[in-house]
C-alpha cells in the first residue's frame, strides 16, 4: 500500500505503509526484551495472544466490509496495536483480558470508524481503556522486577502459561504474594498518606528516578523513539510536546512543594510516558497534523498526565489523556492550519475592498 499523493509537489515517497510499520516494530524490541528480562516472560504471551486477537479481528471485519484482506493484514497495522496493548498489560494477565482489549481495538475503535486512516482515537488505548474498567482486579497484578536482592516469587514460564491460560496461580501462591504496587501507584498512596517524596523513594522498588526496572525500559523506549525521529518515521513536535507538557508542571510544583510532589524524572521515567511520547502519541492517523498543532497535541497530552497522576483516581493517566486529546485533534487542526501562499489572512477585508 503506497503514499500517493494528489496535489503538489508531484513526487511520491519512497516508503509505504507497511514499510513504516515495519520501523517501529523494530523501535520496539529493544524495550520487549528489557521488560522480558525483568518482569518475566508473560510479556511473550500477552503479545502472541494480542496479535493473533487483533489479526482476526481485522480479517472478520475486512470480511464483513467486503474488503480484500491480504494487503491489510500485511500492513502491520494491526500489530501495531497488539504490541502497545501487549506493553500496557501486566505481564500476568488472563488471555480473555488481552482478547477483550484487542478486539475492542480492532473491532470498535477501528473498523467501526471506517478502518485504517479514518479512527478518530488511537485504538490501543480505547481498547487498554476497556479493560482498565471492565477487569479492575486483573489489571492490578503488577509484578516487582526480576532483581536479586527484592526477594519475591516468580513465576516461571509453565505457570506464566497456565496463568495466562486459565486465569489462576499454582497453589502454592496467591496473588498477594507475587503481586507489587507499580511506582506510581506507590507515590499515589503515599501521598494520600501524607508521606513525602523522598520517604516514597525509600521503597526498595524505586530506582535512580522511578520504578527499578520500568526506568531501563524507558531508556529503551526512547533509544527506538530517537531512531524513528532519525529515520523521520515520526516528527519532533509531539514528542517534545508530550515531555514538556508533563515535566514542565512536575518541575514547577516540585520546586515550589518540595517533598509534596515527585521529581520530574520520576513522572518522565516512570510508567508509560516515554512509550506515550514516541510511539502511543504519535500514531498518524488520530494525532494532529499540522506542526504547530502537533506540538498542542502533545502538550495537552502532557499536561493531562500529570493531573490525572496527580489528582486523578488512576495511577497513570496516558491513556485517558490521548482519547481526550484525540477528541480535540479536529479542532486543533482547524485552529492551526497552515496559510495558503499568496492567500490574504483576512477573507471578509478582501470582500470589502
Amino acid at each position: 500500500m503506497l503514499f500517493e499523493r494528489r496535489e503538489a509537489p508531484f513526487i511520491a515517497p519512497q516508503g509505504d505503509v507497511a514499510a513504516l510499520m515495519r520501523q517501529v516494530l523494530y523501535a520496539l524490541i529493544p524495550a520487549a526484551t528489557a521488560y522480558v528480562y525483568f518482569f518475566g516472560p508473560g510479556f511473550i504471551f500477552n503479545l502472541l495472544v494480542a496479535a493473533v486477537f487483533c489479526a482476526a479481528g481485522e480479517a472478520a471485519m475486512l470480511r464483513a466490509r467486503g474488503r480484500p484482506i491480504s494487503p491489510a493484514l500485511k500492513d502491520y497495522s494491526a500489530m501495531i496495536v497488539a504490541a502497545l496493548i501487549a506493553f500496557a498489560l501486566p505481564a500476568l494477565t488472563p488471555w480473555w483480558v488481552t482478547a477483550t482489549a484487542s478486539l475492542f481495538a480492532i473491532v470498535v475503535a477501528k473498523h467501526l470508524y471506517g478502518g485504517l486512516g479514518y479512527n478518530i482515537f488511537n485504538p490501543a488505548m480505547a481498547g487498554y481503556v476497556v479493560v482498565l474498567l471492565a477487569f479492575p482486579l486483573e489489571m492490578n497484578l503488577w509484578v516487582a522486577p526480576h532483581i536479586g536482592d527484592i526477594d519475591y516469587p516468580h513465576l516461571g514460564l509453565m505457570d506464566t502459561a497456565w496463568y495466562t491460560l486459565s486465569g489462576h496461580l499454582p497453589p502454592e501462591l496467591s496473588f498477594e504474594a507475587i503481586s507489587r504496587a507499580t511506582p506510581l501507584d506507590t507515590a499515589q498512596t503515599g501521598f494520600a498518606a501524607m508521606q513525602t517524596f523522598e520517604e516514597i523513594h525509600q521503597n526498595p522498588l524505586m530506582g535512580d528516578f522511578a520504578g527499578r526496572g520500568w526506568e531501563w525500559i524507558a531508556n529503551f523506549f526512547a533509544i527506538g523513539g530517537f531512531w524513528l525521529l532519525y529515520r523521520r518515521v515520526i516528527r519532533w513536535q509531539i514528542p517534545l510536546g508530550v515531555i514538556l507538557g508533563l515535566t514542565i508542571p512536575a518541575t514547577v510544583f516540585y520546586l515550589f512543594g518540595v517533598g509534596a510532589h515527585a521529581t520530574p524524572g520520576f513522572h518522565l521515567f516512570g510508567g508509560a510516558t516515554i512509550l506515550c511520547a514516541f510511539f502511543i502519541a504519535t500514531d498518524p492517523v488520530s494525532a494532529a497534523t499540522s506542526p504547530r498543532g502537533r506540538l498542542i497535541y502533545g502538550l495537552g497530552i502532557g499536561i493531562l498526565i500529570y493531573c490525572i497522576r496527580r489528582w486523578g483516581s488512576y495511577a497513570d493517566g496516558v491513556a485517558f489523556a490521548v482519547l481526550l486529546m484525540n477528541m480535540a485533534v479536529p479542532a486543533i487542526d482547524y485552529l492551526t492550519r497552515p496559510r495558503i501562499v499568496g492567500h490574504a489572512k483576512n477573507t471578509l477585508a478582501n470582500q470589502d475592498d
